[in-house]
């Protein structure tokens, strides 16, 4: 079975990286439509300052076994 990861990335590039792995596709996509995911969408008072601390960001996913 294919599994996936989340992976944050920023807009400077500044400390991406994996959130989460061994995801479904299902799973995954669940978490990228969360609102909360994304600086341009986030209103929680964390995701704020997230993005205040590193700038605008998104989470995307990845088939895992593309990097292997």
């Amino acid at each position: 079975m294919t599994t996936y990861m989340i992976v944050r990335r920023y807009q400077n590039a500044c400390r991406g990286g994996v959130v989460e792995r061994g995801l479904s596709l299902e799973e995954a996509q669940a978490h990228c439509r969360n609102p909360e995911t994304s600086s341009k969408t986030a209103t929680s008072s964390w995701a704020v300052t997230l993005t205040e601390k590193r700038g605008p960001r998104f989470d995307g996913y990845e088939d895992e076994g593309s990097f292997l």
